[in-house]
């Protein structure tokens, strides 16, 4: 099997790296940082930057044809680990506005800097998407 790059016109245009690699039906989601459609990290603290970052995983996410509850693993790398901590509840909210009552296995990592300085969360993922849902179109 030849792993298949998931890029989302969606998202900002990957340089270097893809978004997503779809390797059968398992689909390793890249990191995904709080970058906007103009390559810049949203303002305004942990649980926009939450927000955004996780909108951006799930936009992978569906241009490969998975969907939330196809996410079998999760890992959030954080610049500031009791800040996210602190708005845990509202980014709780988030969560299950974004993607339903389902979680998958995770990791909360602490870290002393992401690619961007000004991004507080990275987040990536792994999801395996069942064989008989009908295939989105892929994203090159």
């Amino acid at each position: 099997m030849t792993p298949v790059p998931v890029n989302p016109p969606d998202l900002p245009k990957p340089s270097g790296y893809s978004h997503g690699t779809l390797a059968g039906n398992t689909l390793h989601l890249g990191g995904q940082t709080a970058l906007d459609a103009d390559m810049k990290i949203v303002p305004g603290g942990i649980v926009e930057q939450f927000r955004q970052a996780f909108g951006n995983l799930l936009t992978t996410l569906r241009a490969a044809g998975g969907r939330p509850e196809d996410l079998v693993s999760v890992t959030i790398y954080l610049t500031d680990i009791p800040d996210y901590q602190a708005h845990g509840k509202e980014i709780g909210k988030v969560w299950r506005e974004l993607a339903g009552p389902v979680y998958p296995a995770m990791a909360g990592i602490g870290c002393t800097a992401l690619w961007q300085p000004e991004a507080m969360i990275e987040i990536l993922g792994v999801a395996v998407i069942p064989e008989e849902r009908p295939a989105a179109p892929l994203q090159y």
